[in-house]
């Protein structure tokens, strides 16, 4: 091959991209080229957990995306991060690790037609790349743990570092509130409060770039892998028989401009965000968009960039006394040298901290079926992620709609892929969003008034008490919700006949030979939880798919060549 023909092409070197670079390499016939538009990860706040705070909004890791104004949120327009370096969003993100339920994955083959994505046959995938520290040796466990989880993968799970008395006292308050208490999210039913684990080795974040790219891609010589190398175009041609196939990928490579072929796929892991924008710049996508953004239109797909749904989390900040919380601890300058002292030493303490250490799963309404709310519980407040810490002590119980009914899009400006697309999630425009936003700041305060934490005094401060009614508190919903940064949906896999569906259910883009979509965008509805291992999850399935058709294409073309030299050879006459 030459310097710029590769078997595969993944574009993303992300959550999704990341495992599969791992797992396509590992075939010594294959040649891999890894696309990354951002920089290594060799930022030391990539790797400190607490180093989030410097990563969002920070040109060096994040997109710096915005929400186009918001009439659910009143107006507002929200800070959109989205991971830009080797790991993409599990290099900023969170690091909690949550499968969701496994009514999520049930829905998912009901909506694709393929029982691949139920959860009994979701889970195995979701075994196979986790290290979970209850199972390293020495450990006590029982056999029904093993049973939920594995121990020789790649992606490491641990528990969390610290601990808080404020949160400690918010889960006994749930419990009192009927919320029971659980020592593990992850078994296909979440309903129950407990502190999370998180995706960290050491004390230290670990990323996909850590898990999947670096013990064993660098070193293979089949694996090339191209950072500050963004996508601009993929690159399409008719064939004989009149089908559409992808060939190839057009990337800005330092300075230049380069056509990039592959013989067997091109993989798109850019992102729920973007994905979309790649295929729309490609011709992929609404024919009368493309057709407004000045775009020659390749294939007509209506749902690339439609779909969008994310997890909308609505922050109530409650002010308490007579209790350290990290507002307190960072006031002073021997506090932060304190706190930086205990993590050089023993790699605990609040910078070893996820974003959120108690999470608890409800319903919003005792009638509701199955858990519809997901709290993410922080010793601390602040008016935004990447905003000064309140000069008061406080907690913050923000609280999600896990399974939102609003539809947002993503939709290029313009023809440069340098400019930023517009993405318009349209939180809280259906009633059903609104009322579950109302009902959950009520579960809230139910939970805050039960007497395990009466000793703390605490005080709503945001949204306020003088808000009581079904109107207001949806409004002011609108005034304080942010994103939980979970956006899903916009290259949907579905069944066939379904207009909107950009994937079947293998991933494949509908309509374009050799081209998949392997990304939160595919997940047809958003999980019950944080998205980051669901998608590494779908990564794995799909890596499973993507060497079988390798190796059925190969037996076919061996027995064809069989064939052909079993035919008769006749002599000719002269």
């Amino acid at each position: 091959m030459s310097d710029t023909t590769f078997d595969y092409i993944i574009i993303g070197g992300g959550t999704a991209g990341a495992l599969l670079c791992n797992r396509l390499s590992a075939d010594r016939n294959v040649r891999v080229l890894l696309l990354e538009a951002g920089r290594k990860d060799d930022y030391h706040w990539i790797h400190i957990p607490v180093g989030y705070l410097h990563c969002i909004g920070n040109p060096r890791t994040d997109w710096l995306y915005q929400t186009e104004p918001d009439a659910g949120l009143n107006g507002r327009s929200l800070r959109y991060p989205r991971g830009k370096t080797l790991g993409g969003c599990s290099s900023i993100n969170g690091m909690i690790y949550m499968r969701g339920q496994a009514r999520d994955y049930d829905q998912w083959a009901q909506l694709t037609g393929d029982d691949a994505w139920r959860w009994d046959n979701v889970l195995p995938a979701f075994k196979k790349h986790e290290s979970h520290w209850r199972l390293d040796e020495g450990q006590p466990h029982d056999a029904a743990f093993a049973a939920w989880h594995g121990n020789k993968g790649e992606w490491r799970v641990e528990k969390q570092r610290l601990r808080w008395d404020i949160l400690d006292a918010f889960s006994e308050a749930a419990q009192q509130a009927g919320i029971p208490a659980t020592p593990d999210f992850n078994t296909g039913v979440n309903e129950g409060v407990g502190y999370f684990e998180v995706n960290q080795k050491d004390g230290l974040r670990w990323n996909t770039a850590k898990a999947f790219l670096r013990p064993k891609c660098y070193g293979r010589p089949n694996f090339e892998m191209w950072t500050m190398a963004q996508a601009t175009r993929l690159v399409t041609e008719r064939q004989s028989d009149g089908s559409l196939r992808c060939t190839g990928v057009k990337a800005w490579i330092g300075d230049e401009l380069e056509h990039l072929t592959a013989t067997e796929e091109v993989i798109l892991c850019a992102g729920a965000i973007n994905s979309p924008q790649l295929l729309q710049l490609s011709g992929i996508g609404p024919a009368n968009l493309l057709r407004d953004k000045g775009i020659p239109v390749t294939l007509d797909l209506p749902g690339v960039g439609a779909n969008l749904q994310d997890h909308l989390q609505i922050r109530s900040v409650y002010k308490v006394n007579d209790t350290p919380t990290l507002n307190t601890l960072t006031a002073t300058r021997w506090g932060k040298m304190r706190i930086g002292l205990e993590y050089l030493l023993h790699r605990t303490g609040p910078m070893s901290m996820a974003p959120s250490q108690l999470g608890a799963f409800t319903r919003s309404h005792p009638d509701m079926p199955h858990p519809n709310l997901q709290y993410h519980v922080q010793p601390l407040s602040l008016d935004a992620f990447g905003e000064p810490l309140h000069s008061f002590p406080a907690f913050t119980a923000s609280v999600c709609n896990l399974n939102p009914s609003s539809r947002g899009t993503v939709q290029i400006k313009s023809p440069n892929f340098e400019d930023a697309p517009s993405i318009a999630p349209n939180y809280l425009s259906t009633a059903h969003d609104r009322q579950v936003a109302a009902d959950s700041l009520r579960v809230t305060r139910n939970i805050v008034s039960q007497p395990a934490l009466a000793r703390y005094k605490p005080e709503e401060w945001k949204p306020g008490t003088q808000y009581q009614t079904d109107e207001e508190l949806a409004r002011l919903a609108g005034d304080i919700a942010t994103t939980i940064f979970h956006p899903v949906g916009t290259t949907k896999m579905g069944r066939d006949g379904d207009s909107m569906a950009v994937l079947d259910s293998h991933l494949r883009v509908r309509g374009v030979q050799a081209l998949r979509v392997v990304d939160a965008g595919a997940m047809p509805t958003i999980t019950s939880g944080n998205t980051n291992s669901p998608t590494l999850m779908l990564a794995e399935k799909a890596a499973q798919w993507i060497r079988a058709d390798r190796k059925a294409r190969n037996a076919k073309v061996e027995t064809a060549v069989a064939s052909a030299m079993d035919e008769p050879i006749h002599a000719l006459t002269v």
